[in-house]
C-alpha cells in the first residue's frame, strides 16, 4: 500500500483502491465476511477499564461473570451509511422538538410525561439494522447502556491485519473528538438547561439492584468519571433515596442530579416513590426522564414517525418526512381487528411491547405460536416489518461462526456522539454469545484518498 501526495498509487491494496472509486459497501461487506483478525488489544483494554486505582477487580467482573460483553473483532461500517444514520437521529430530533407532536404524544402518556423540564434526556440510543435501502432505525432507547463500555473498548483496538492498517486512526478516539469528553459534557448541559450558574456537587447512578446488573462495570466507569470533575458520585437502588424538605436525600447527602437507569420508565413502582416526588417538583436533575421516554422510546411512535400524512398534519417539512419514509421500516400498532391480517403476514413482522425494552416479550412473526399471538392481541404492541440484522463472520475458537450485527448511535439533541455495534447468535441481541457482545465500529470512506 502506497501513498503519493493524499493519494492511492495504482498498486495500492484492492480494499483500498475500491474505497477511493466509492464502492464502501461492498468493501464493508467483504470485510465484515471476511476480515478473521483479533483487534481488541487485551492489556489496553485493561488499562482503559483500570484507570483508577480502586478499579483492580473491574476487568476480572467482566472476565468471570461477563465474558462475552466485549467482541474481539471490529465491525465494518460504510461512511456514507454512518452519515444516513445521523440524518434518520436529526430527523427524529426535528419531530420531536414540534409543539404538536409533543401534545400528541403526550395526550396519552402516564402522568409523569408531562411533567414539563429544560432537560434533554442523556443517552439517547438509536438502534439500525442495516436493510437493501440502507440503515433502517428499528426502535429508540432513554437510558441506552454500553457508552462508556464502547468508549473504553475503541480506544483497546489495533490495527489487525493490513486491510485495517490505514484506518487504525479511526478507531482510537480522543482528541476534540472524544466521545468520553462529549458525555461529560452532555451532562453539564443538562445540569445548566435546569439549574443555571448553580453549583452542581453530586450526582447519583440510579438502577434497580445495581450490584446485580450486567452493566455494573459501566456504572463504576460514570462513577470514576464524575469524580475526576470533583463531584461526590454515587450508584444506589432508588429504595435508597428519599424525598423530604424539598431535596433528594440518599442517606445525609443531599442529591442534585441523577443519572437515571431505571427501566421503570414512568417512574410508577412503589420503589421509585422518592424519585417520582422529586421529579415532579423538580427537586433534582433527573436523566433520563419520564418525558424523554414518551416523546422518543415509546414503540407506538415508530408508527408515527413512519406516517408520511399524520407528520404533515403535525407540520413536519416533506424533507424530514422523506428522510424518515426511507429510514423506518413500515410500523402499525397491533389492533384485534387486523388479527388476520397480521397472522397471515406474520412471517415478514416483528412484534414488540410498546414500552418494552431490552428484547423483552419481543418476538419475531415466524416464531410465533398462537397462543402468544393471542397474547399479542390482548397487549399493547407494536408491528413492524422485519429488517434483517446485518451479518460478521468470524472464528471463534477456530471454529467458522456466522454472528448478527446491529448498530447502535448514542445521541445527544439530534447528534451522534458514537457508534458502536453489538453482534450475537439468536432472535435478539444479547451478550451469552461467544465471540460477540459490543464490538467497536470503524467507518469506511467512500470516495475519497
Amino acid at each position: 500500500m502506497k501513498a503519493r501526495g493524499g493519494k492511492l498509487e495504482p498498486d495500492a491494496h484492492p480494499l483500498l483502491r475500491a474505497l477511493a472509486e466509492g464502492d464502501c459497501e461492498e468493501v464493508a461487506a467483504r470485510l465484515n465476511r471476511g476480515c478473521q483478525c483479533v483487534s481488541l488489544d487485551h492489556e489496553r483494554l485493561r488499562a482503559e477499564l483500570e484507570r483508577d486505582p480502586r478499579d483492580g477487580a473491574l476487568l476480572a467482573m467482566i472476565g468471570a461473570s461477563r465474558p462475552h460483553l466485549f467482541a474481539d473483532s471490529v465491525a465494518f461500517l460504510p461512511e456514507r451509511q454512518q452519515a444516513r444514520m445521523a440524518d434518520i437521529v436529526a430527523a427524529v430530533e426535528r419531530v420531536v422538538a414540534l409543539p404538536a407532536w409533543q401534545a400528541s404524544v403526550l395526550e396519552t402518556a402516564p402522568p409523569a410525561a408531562r411533567v414539563e423540564t429544560a432537560a434533554s434526556g442523556v443517552f439517547l440510543g438509536f438502534d439500525f439494522h442495516l436493510g437493501t435501502a440502507g440503515p433502517q432505525l428499528i426502535e429508540v432507547n432513554t437510558n441506552a447502556g454500553g457508552g462508556l463500555l464502547n468508549v473504553a473498548l475503541a480506544r483497546a483496538q489495533r490495527a489487525c491485519c493490513a486491510e485495517v492498517a490505514p484506518l487504525e486512526a479511526a478507531m482510537s478516539p480522543g482528541g476534540p473528538g472524544d466521545p468520553e469528553a462529549a458525555f461529560l459534557d452532555m451532562f453539564r448541559a443538562e445540569w445548566r438547561a435546569v439549574r443555571g450558574d448553580a453549583p452542581w456537587r453530586t450526582v447519583a447512578i440510579v438502577d434497580r439492584d445495581p450490584q446485580g446488573q450486567y452493566l455494573l462495570p459501566e456504572f463504576l466507569l460514570f462513577q470514576r468519571l464524575f469524580e475526576r470533575e470533583g463531584l461526590a458520585a454515587y450508584i444506589c437502588d432508588p429504595a435508597e433515596l428519599s424525598w423530604h424538605d424539598g431535596q433528594l436525600w440518599l442517606g445525609e447527602t443531599a442529591i442534585d442530579l441523577v443519572y437515571n437507569r431505571l427501566t421503570d420508565f414512568a417512574l410508577a413502582e412503589p420503589e421509585s416513590a422518592a424519585l417520582a416526588a422529586a421529579w415532579a417538583a423538580q427537586g433534582a436533575v433527573v436523566t433520563p426522564h419520564p418525558r424523554a421516554h414518551s416523546l422518543y422510546a415509546d414503540k407506538r411512535n415508530l408508527a408515527r414517525l413512519g406516517d408520511e400524512s399524520a407528520l404533515a398534519a403535525l407540520g413536519v417539512d416533506a424533507p424530514t418526512r422523506a428522510v424518515l419514509a426511507a429510514g423506518i421500516p413500515p410500523t402499525q400498532r397491533v389492533r384485534p381487528e387486523d388479527a388476520e391480517l397480521l397472522w397471515q403476514g406474520r412471517r415478514n413482522l416483528f412484534f414488540k411491547p410498546a414500552t418494552g425494552f431490552g428484547s423483552r416479550a419481543a418476538y419475531r412473526g415466524d416464531k410465533l405460536t398462537r397462543r402468544v399471538f393471542e397474547e399479542i392481541l390482548a397487549g399493547d404492541y407494536i408491528a413492524q416489518r422485519l429488517v434483517a440484522p446485518g451479518e460478521r463472520h468470524l472464528s471463534v475458537a477456530g471454529v467458522p461462526t456466522e454472528l448478527k450485527m446491529d448498530l447502535r448511535c448514542y445521541a445527544y439533541r439530534g447528534k451522534v456522539q458514537l457508534v458502536a455495534a453489538r453482534l450475537y447468535r439468536g432472535q435478539t441481541t444479547n451478550f451469552r454469545t461467544p465471540g460477540g457482545g459490543f464490538a467497536a465500529v470503524v467507518a469506511l470512506p467512500c470516495g475519497q484518498p
